[in-house]
């Protein structure tokens, strides 16, 4: 092996008073909420401008709940269920980690499908929208599973490669930074250039169906490279849980991207 680069080793709780705690995951979703926030008023501000700034404020009660109990109950039922059906009280210690992108999805599907009912608005127009911001937090939320030393990668020689403190004693790949590069900076610029063309916006679900597969994609191929859950390893032909959840994601996004679609 080759010498590998020093972890930086960041505490991962930023402020501690008592028995209060800040920590990083905390801190990327409180920031990726809230930088998101303000992109979707500003992306629905232009036209066709599908819903208004009132309804984005309305909103965000609404993804919050989706995205921590979608991700939750999708953690629980996807890698851990005969874990959490010997011990069901578990699935409430949420500061104990454990939550799923996959299950975010769903939860914020059901949250913006119920909205979008509320309110007598375009279920997809509100679906890009929120799409086009995910990356922010899925970048946000990338670097701080770096900082916390957790989903780290497969060992390897890479020059880049670093000994994590709960990896072992070889060097690994950090793929919570590829994962944050890939799902989050680049997908976001994808989506920023497509969301800048009116012809776009004005088909709702495009944005949706790149984000979709943008993901996808992503997740896939960082998952050649991260280190499978301790216990659940590989699936059948070397797929991993990451991989094979990403399948459904692929399939919606290229349907919604080539879906014959009405403009508004």
């Amino acid at each position: 092996m080759m010498p590998a680069i020093a972890f930086p080793n960041i505490d991962p709780v930023l402020i501690e008073i008592g028995p209060f705690a800040i920590r990083w995951y905390a801190l990327a979703f409180i920031a990726g909420l809230l930088i998101g926030w303000k992109y979707i008023q500003a992306l629905v501000a232009k036209p066709p401008s599908a819903m208004t700034a009132k309804h984005v404020d309305d909103f965000v009660v609404w993804a919050t709940l989706g995205v921590v109990l979608g991700g939750r109950f999708g953690y629980v039922g996807f890698y851990n269920l005969e874990f959490y059906i010997a011990n069901p009280l578990a699935m409430l210690k949420v500061w104990q980690g454990g939550m799923s992108f996959h299950g975010g999805v769903i939860g914020m599907i059901v949250a913006m499908w119920l909205f979008a009912r509320k309110h007598g608005l375009s279920l997809l127009a509100l679906s890009d929208a929120c799409g086009a911001a995910a990356p922010i937090g899925l970048f946000l939320g990338r670097l701080a599973n770096f900082i916390n030393g957790e989903l780290f990668g497969r060992e390897t020689d890479v020059p880049w490669a670093m000994v994590f403190p709960h990896g072992g004693p070889n060097p690994r790949h950090p793929s919570q930074i590829y994962e944050a590069l890939l799902e989050g900076l680049v997908l976001f610029i994808l989506l920023y250039i497509l969301s800048r063309n009116e012809a776009i916006r004005r088909r709702p679900g495009i944005l949706t169906g790149v984000f979709l597969v943008g993901y996808a994609i992503s997740r896939a191929i960082v998952e050649l490279f991260r280190q499978p859950d301790a216990h659940i390893g590989f699936l059948a032909g070397g797929w991993t849980m990451g991989q094979m959840l990403s399948l459904p994601l692929l399939l919606l996004g290229l349907y919604l991207i080539l879906r014959p679609g009405r403009r508004i």
